[in-house]
């Protein structure tokens, strides 16, 4: 076969740790693929092996992506059909593949995604925190300077955040959390699908307790789920516009050089900016 009719690249989803959540279509992909290109080649060996399939493999991880962009390439060339799997759950979600897909995209290959498990959405789906508007981040920096940074910069979000986090960080992350988001509520997922499947629910500190108590809960890989800053409340200088605000200070007789202060400190913006605004406005009456 030839370019003329090349393979498709399947997108598969695999269980995050239950093996009955793959999917049929999942299975029969796997099946009918000419080879996989699987995150870490052992570990999903274990998975074909379960399926009762022995399919060619090359591993495809963050280290190795860039290089197997044409290799695969030309195995889709050639007609050939490939799975794409990582380790557990959906590729590309904290996961390799982003890299592939895009550059096999940008060279009009066909894709398909195969749908099944991922641990962010199945937290969410039990941690009883609000799920209309949500923002995954991720891993957190592994650095404590950065790790409070990026929640210094994701504390005012209103929407649900979620990140994933890794057993030897968990109790740092929590630390974390208590000193950017004290009081807010959060939902530790641990296990997810698996035997010893737990969700935990609290503050930063309560947790932090629950964890120190009882050593095992900080075991496994976690689905971290905390809830969105309040709405703020819209104060009704707000809604406010600036000319009038200009034009009322004008109105009571402030001077242009008081008024420009005023309008800086309660709208932001440099004072002389101001000035020549309000000057301006002066000048249309």
């Amino acid at each position: 076969m030839t370019d003329d009719n090349p393979g498709t690249l399947y997108v598969v989803a695999t269980p995050i740790g239950n093996l009955d959540d793959l999917t049929a279509r999942a299975a029969r992909v796997l099946g009918q693929v000419t080879r996989i290109a699987a995150e870490d080649t052992r570990h999903s060996g274990r998975l074909l092996a379960h399926l009762g399939l022995n399919k060619p493999m090359l591993s495809l991880h963050e280290h190795n992506e860039a290089r197997r962009v044409d290799t695969l390439d030309s195995y889709l060339a050639a007609g050939e059909d490939i799975a794409l799997i990582s380790d557990a759950g959906t590729p590309l979600i904290s996961d390799p593949g982003f890299v592939l897909v895009r550059e096999l995209r940008a060279r009009n290959r066909h894709i398909v995604p195969i749908p099944g498990p991922c641990a962010l959405i199945t937290a969410l789906s039990g941690a009883g925190l609000p799920t209309d508007r949500f923002v995954f981040a991720g891993f957190l920096p592994a650095k404590p300077g950065a790790r409070r940074q990026a929640l210094e910069d994701w504390k005012k979000r209103e929407e649900t955040l979620v990140f994933y986090e890794s057993p030897h960080r968990i109790v740092h992350t929590l630390e974390a959390l208590q000193e950017q988001m004290a009081g807010r509520d959060v939902v530790l997922a641990r296990e997810l699908t698996k035997t010893f499947e737990t969700f935990l629910h609290g503050t930063p500190a309560s947790l932090l307790e629950q964890l120190t108590a009882d050593p095992n809960q900080a075991r496994g890989e976690f689905v971290v789920i905390v809830a969105g800053a309040p709405p703020v409340e819209q104060s009704e200088h707000q809604d406010i516009s600036a000319d009038a605000l200009l034009e009322a200070l004008l109105a009571e007789g402030v001077g242009v050089k008081q008024s420009a202060a005023i309008a800086a400190r309660m709208l932001g913006g440099r004072k002389q900016v101001w000035y020549a605004r309000l000057q301006a406005i002066k000048g249309e009456h």
